[in-house]
């Protein structure tokens, strides 16, 4: 089984999440590795991913195949350093990985509406991919409005959220922090997955 993994926001930790998920199963025994579709800004979401996916026979490009040195939204910097993302490319490096692996985490970039092109967003690829969706959460203030808007929004373009995973990316809680999973599991039909406390190494594969 495949999944994309995508944040209510930038910042949230999609690729701190994945790699501890990527190291779960490869503990478990599954042949599992990441992709980073689109990397602006730098690469080095996808470099973690690659040493993550612990495979050496895999190459940055394989992980990483549209690198875009502007750190903006895809569509912005690639308006601005004259290109023009191929959504075709990025699904046939999916394609290509999925063929050799047991299993392929999708990691998107920023939030989930993010725009790629003039015409599509992130959310666009990830719904052409057919895959269950995982949503990483910043558990703060104000998340409970973006997951449910994340998460209702994957529901209504018909596509399955396997579940939440709640990131604690400070180091201090608050009374939203404590609340959120309540509060979500009140809302929404999804399960919250797990909840990553601020510095932890290690989790267990959440899913089948």
């Amino acid at each position: 089984m495949h999944y994309f993994i995508t944040g209510t926001d930038t910042n949230v930790g999609k690729t701190y999440v994945t790699c501890l998920l990527l190291q779960a199963l490869r503990r478990a025994g599954r042949d599992a590795v990441g992709y980073k579709p689109v990397a602006s800004g730098d690469r080095a979401d996808a470099a973690a991913l690659l040493e993550a996916s612990g495979d050496p026979a895999l190459t940055m490009e394989e992980v990483n195949p549209v690198f875009l040195k502007v750190p903006a939204a895809p569509a912005v910097a690639a308006m601005m350093e004259n290109k023009r993302i191929d959504l075709g490319t990025l699904r046939a490096g999916y394609e290509s990985l999925a063929q050799r692996h047991d299993t392929v985490l999708v990691e998107g970039a920023g939030g989930w509406e993010v725009p790629l092109n003039d015409i599509m967003t992130m959310a666009d690829f990830a719904q052409a991919l057919a895959l269950p969706v995982i949503v990483v959460v910043n558990n703060k203030l104000g998340a409970l409005n973006h997951t449910i808007l994340t998460v209702r929004n994957i529901q209504a373009r018909q596509m399955k959220c396997a579940g939440v995973i709640l990131n604690y990316v400070a180091d201090e809680r608050d009374p939203a922090s404590i609340s959120n999973r309540a509060m979500l599991d009140r809302f929404l039909d999804v399960p919250v997955l797990a909840e990553i406390m601020h510095g932890e190494t290690e989790m267990d594969w959440p899913l089948d």
